[in-house]
């Protein structure tokens, strides 16, 4: 049987017909996807924002465990410290530090960073900070600024780290906080 030219027609006709549906199926397609994408996108930066508050909240959950038993810790080690100061931020035209706890007296001062998780990188940033400290804060230009670390975890390599730069570490202990530095160690001092 041989098709006619209007059957030729109409099958051309009925081919652009489904051509269009499918542009129009995938052009649909293409907005739902761009959609769940955006959907997604936005469920990853709320989700992201809730980490960060969450992270935020144990690193302040660790500050308040470490910070009541800081001058009895230092005290115990000879250094007469009998003043806390926390949340210390300090901004000098276009250089600043924040420092978590500042444990001081007359003639020391301990400058403590603290970590929910301490690494080798929030080591070396409380480092520099401390070679900013009495320059930013010159009002302890005349005292002994000694550096300590602090966490709820602190991985042994970090702490040797941290020992061997002249850093007090201290680091949860049973229900408590301790100095993880033997009675020998000597601070660095900036």
């Amino acid at each position: 049987m041989a098709n006619t030219a209007d059957d030729v027609w109409r099958l051309l006709g009925e081919l652009t017909e489904a051509q269009k549906e499918t542009e129009r199926r995938f052009q649909e397609t293409d907005r739902q996807f761009q959609a769940t994408r955006h959907l997604i996108r936005q469920q990853n930066q709320q989700l992201s924002e809730q980490l960060g508050k969450l992270g935020n909240r144990l690193g302040e959950f660790v500050e308040w465990q470490v910070r009541p038993a800081v001058v009895r810790l230092f005290q115990d080690r000879g250094i007469d410290v009998h003043e806390v100061y926390d949340g210390v931020s300090v901004q000098r035209g276009e250089e600043g530090i924040e420092i978590d706890l500042l444990v001081v007296n007359t003639t020391e001062a301990v400058v403590v960073e603290v970590k929910s998780k301490l690494t080798q990188a929030d080591v070396d940033e409380h480092l520099e900070r401390l070679g900013k400290f009495k320059r930013l804060m010159p009002r302890y230009g005349d005292v002994r600024a000694i550096g300590a670390v602090a966490g709820m975890v602190v991985p042994r390599d970090v702490a040797r780290y941290a020992y061997r730069r002249g850093l007090f570490v201290l680091a949860q202990s049973g229900d408590g906080i301790d100095i993880l530095n033997n009675a020998q160690f000597q601070p660095q001092a900036w």
